[in-house]
């Protein structure tokens, strides 16, 4: 990529290097995609909270409801992978038009759906549009900026991939308490079209395509691989009533062991395929970038800070509306503090890691996080909101120390011509750790609480000791994580060689 010079501050730069017109392109290119995929990932979130209203309206069973979800996740995790290619084939403008168009339509058709089934296909369109719009964000930041100011524009990109998802129940619960669930769609589509039309008038072209062939078996063993995984673990917990027979369980289990099965054979064959296509330059996925030791070890925590973030947005509701009684509005407004605190930490965090490197943040952040997590743990009937609200803000500090240090770390490893496969392995990791995150604890907390049930604990109690096996088994986990932020190198004080990844 030829477009790979400090173009967003003249300072930088000599006027022979860079021009004003290009200063004022690319700046405002960056700020319109960040813009853009802030719109796009809070939907993935938003109709967390909007499930009852759904049943109700359409007439569905939640396990059908959930597929609104889980939909979404699926679609993204299929189509990142592909990102790579289309982010090295084509330019910056047809793509942004392009992931904001198949965002809008998606958007209008779940405003206006007469059913479920169209619901869902609404929301398929939507994730296909929102899985080009991070890998295009990020790979944009890296080709423009420059290694001093990395730091800063990744706490931006904090703000959109951590930020948004936080405060989508928020938002849904505010919509939900005045309006019906199709609000949530008829808010966003003028928003998004604006978007797009701004998009078509002021996004230019950043970067410098080449021809690159497409693998299409990479393409289906991806889709299998990640759409199996993904659709396995969404089904843990989910095999039937807890006074059903160990067969109807295992019966009703087998759906899920077979995804888990397929996605694990698919993964597998995509990776040796692969191997096998990067020796040639022709991988859909490049994996030369884990040779990257930062990069790697930055991936990890990446998992466990995302496993814990979606984790704690699925488990904060049910235990608000479960076990304290609170409303749908309450418990969204319960969760606003710690989302608009990820968002105002995000550019000072950034601006720290330019400063002083990702270990001194990462370190402290990691042990914040963990110990926000011991502390839910100890949640109980007789939890306060404010003792949840305040674990939560603790949990939300943490995460924010951590997420921008990570993605500059890991991005700023591996070698120019990679950011492309860098960024879509990046953004595939966080649907499949949230993914992850979400069924690990909402399996522990179902298990958990179907145990205490058939001891005689009452609804409520059996909830809350749910919740707080979930948390506590999180707490252990999060302990991985402040070991590995001990190993997480600032790129420019990487060994001699380094990035790596040719």
């Amino acid at each position: 990529m030829n477009d790979r010079v400090p173009l967003l501050d003249d300072s930088v730069a000599s006027a022979e290097t860079v021009s004003p017109d290009h200063v004022a392109r690319n700046r405002r290119v960056i700020w319109l995609l960040l813009a853009a995929t802030f719109v796009v990932i809070l939907n993935e979130t938003i109709m967390s909270v909007a499930i009852n209203e759904l049943m109700l309206d359409l007439n569905i069973d939640a396990r059908a409801a959930q597929w609104l979800t889980t939909a979404f996740l699926l679609t993204m995790a299929v189509v990142i992978p592909i990102t790579g290619f289309l982010l090295q084939r084509f330019h910056t403008r047809p793509i942004f038009i392009t992931a904001m168009s198949l965002f809008s339509m998606g958007t209008l058709l779940a405003a206006l759906a007469p059913n479920f089934e169209v619901l869902l296909v609404a929301r398929v369109v939507q994730a296909s549009g929102t899985a080009i719009m991070v890998p295009l964000l990020m790979t944009t930041i890296m080709t423009l900026i420059p290694v001093a100011q990395r730091g800063r524009m990744m706490g931006n990109i904090s703000i959109v991939i951590s930020v948004a998802p936080a405060i989508g129940p928020t938002i849904s619960g505010i919509i939900l308490n005045a309006l019906s669930w199709r609000w949530m769609f008829w808010i966003v589509l003028p928003i998004a079209v604006v978007m797009l039309v701004i998009g078509i008038r002021r996004v230019e072209n950043v970067s410098e395509p080449r021809r690159v062939p497409l693998d299409v078996i990479s393409v289906l063993l991806s889709a299998f691989g990640f759409g199996g995984l993904i659709y396995g673990l969404s089904q843990i917990g989910g095999h039937g009533p807890a006074d059903a027979t160990a067969a109807e369980q295992s019966a009703a289990a087998m759906p899920m062991w077979i995804a888990l099965a397929v996605g694990v054979l698919g993964f597998g064959s995509f990776i040796i395929r692969q191997l096998l296509l990067q020796r040639h330059d022709r991988a859909l996925l490049d994996l030369r970038t884990f040779r990257s030791s930062n990069f790697s070890i930055s991936i990890v925590v990446m998992v466990i800070s995302m496993a814990a973030l979606f984790g704690t947005i699925i488990l904060v509701p049910i235990f608000t509306q479960q076990v304290l009684g609170l409303e749908p509005l309450e418990t969204g407004l319960l969760l606003l503090p710690g989302g608009l605190l990820m968002g105002l930490l995000a550019p000072f965090v950034g601006r720290l890691y330019d400063r002083f490197g990702p270990r001194p943040l990462l370190i402290p952040g990691s042990i914040v996080v963990s110990s926000a997590l011991w502390a839910l743990a100890m949640v109980s009937e007789s939890t306060s909101p404010f003792y949840l609200l305040g674990a939560h803000i603790v949990l939300s500090a943490g995460l924010s120390f951590l997420f921008t240090p990570l993605f500059t770390s890991a991005m700023g490893s591996v070698n120019p011509r990679l950011y492309t496969h860098a960024s879509a392995t990046v953004s595939t990791v966080q649907q499949v750790a949230g993914a992850a995150g979400t069924a690990l604890f909402i399996t522990l907390m179902s298990t958990t609480s179907a145990a205490l049930a058939s001891d005689g604990a009452s609804d409520v109690a059996a909830a809350a000791g749910g919740v707080q096996s979930a948390f506590f088994v999180g707490a252990i986990i999060s302990l991985l994580a402040v070991v590995g932020a001990i190993f997480v190198k600032k790129p420019a004080d990487l060994p001699e060689g380094m990035p790596v990844g040719h």
